[in-house]
């Protein structure tokens, strides 16, 4: 990257922006509820090097959408504040090589931020990028689209994001807490496919360059207790990439401190915010390569016990352009909240739990086992 500075390139540079074409200081657009807005609609080859978005609210009620060279869905799909890594609608300050933010009201909802991504997003004959108000409200957008085109299109991928939603996560325990013997199921082979948490699966040719995680910590003790495992073009036992923690596949330990560097940190930290967090790891120097597909899970709790809120972006190239996942409605997608005493408001009429791991033997033992334990359920 940074050698790229002093060398001679051919590319030209351009931008669409939401400059006021009066040229007076009106410089935002506003999209009216439910109004999908073309952004900026590019002609390659070319790259977007750069994208920039301010706003003050909607940052899980808004979607950015970005479709490469006609496909027919779009390949980033993702609400606007989960695309920049920040979950539950919630702003701070952070930085990672990859996307940064700044505001004023750090570790609040709905407030006026500076979202940047630096991420490349090559493109050879068409990049639409498009924004999708699905709230009750108007919405008032400031951007920039950066980009290059090109005479001729080098060996690039595409670039692609998506969302993800578990609220909650279906787990088989969580009245245990966590780091506890009662808490320690096996979770191997097929039982740990089938019941992790899933990042990203996705087919094709690509690599794997990370994401974004979330938790709404309702349990309130430790939610990291889980490792990763990446399953490379088919199931085997054991994955190409088996992991050791939650915190240790986000490249810290004993627990999420609350700091962000360029590769890995958290955005959110729960100490600062009551109990929301959001971590990122970015594989910048270490992307996992996949040939025919890719799954990318990970525990919630020992072995997936847990029943918190999760939600995640993946962020990963493939050679052609791949359907990003569908975020759930609008509605279904919005953060939990708490009441004035600090009690989770759940709305059951709008969770979105995909599956509800059915305990086995050794986990019915584990909860009889906690229930004996403690006198409660």
């Amino acid at each position: 990257m940074i050698e790229r500075l002093s060398r001679p390139g051919a590319g030209r540079t351009g931008r669409v922006s939401s400059w006021d074409v009066s040229g007076r200081n009106a410089d935002r657009w506003h999209l009216e509820p439910g109004e999908r807005r073309v952004l900026a609609d590019l002609r390659g080859p070319g790259a977007i090097t750069h994208l920039w978005m301010t706003q003050a609210t909607h940052y899980r009620e808004c979607l950015l959408s970005i479709t490469w060279d006609d496909a027919p869905a779009p390949s980033v799909l993702c609400p606007l504040g989960d695309f920049f890594g920040l979950g539950h609608g919630i702003v701070n300050s952070y930085q990672s090589l990859l996307f940064t933010a700044s505001t004023a009201h750090n570790n609040r909802f709905n407030r006026g931020c500076a979202l940047n991504s630096y991420a490349r997003m090559p493109f050879r004959r068409r990049a639409l990028v498009e924004l999708i108000n699905e709230s009750a409200e108007r919405h008032m957008q400031y951007f920039y689209v950066d980009y290059e085109t090109y005479d001729r299109a080098d060996e690039e991928w595409y670039f692609h994001a998506e969302f993800r939603r578990e609220n909650p996560f279906g787990g088989w325990g969580h009245e245990i807490r966590v780091n506890t013997p009662e808490a320690d199921a096996a979770n191997l082979g097929r039982t740990a496919w089938n019941n992790n948490y899933v990042i990203l699966e996705t087919r094709g040719r690509g690599h794997y360059i990370g994401c974004n995680l979330s938790v709404t910590n309702f349990q309130g003790t430790w939610w990291g207790e889980g490792d990763d495992m990446i399953w490379v073009d088919g199931y085997k036992w054991p994955p190409e990439l088996h992991g050791t923690g939650s915190e240790d596949y986000l490249n810290q330990a004993w627990g999420m401190q609350p700091n962000a560097f360029l590769r890995n940190g958290s955005s959110l930290h729960e100490s600062q915010t009551n109990g929301y967090q959001t971590s990122y790891v970015h594989h910048i120097e270490n992307p996992v390569r996949f040939e025919r597909e890719i799954r990318v899970t990970i525990e919630h709790g020992h072995a997936n016990h847990l029943c918190n809120e999760m939600s995640s972006v993946a962020y990963w190239y493939a050679a052609t352009p791949a359907t990003a996942a569908r975020p759930p409605a609008v509605a279904k997608r919005m953060p939990v909240m708490r009441d004035s005493v600090g009690n989770w408001l759940y709305d059951k009429a709008n969770q979105t739990t995909s599956r509800a791991i059915p305990p086995n033997a050794e986990m019915r033992k584990l909860k009889a086992q906690w229930k004996r334990k403690t006198g409660k359920r």
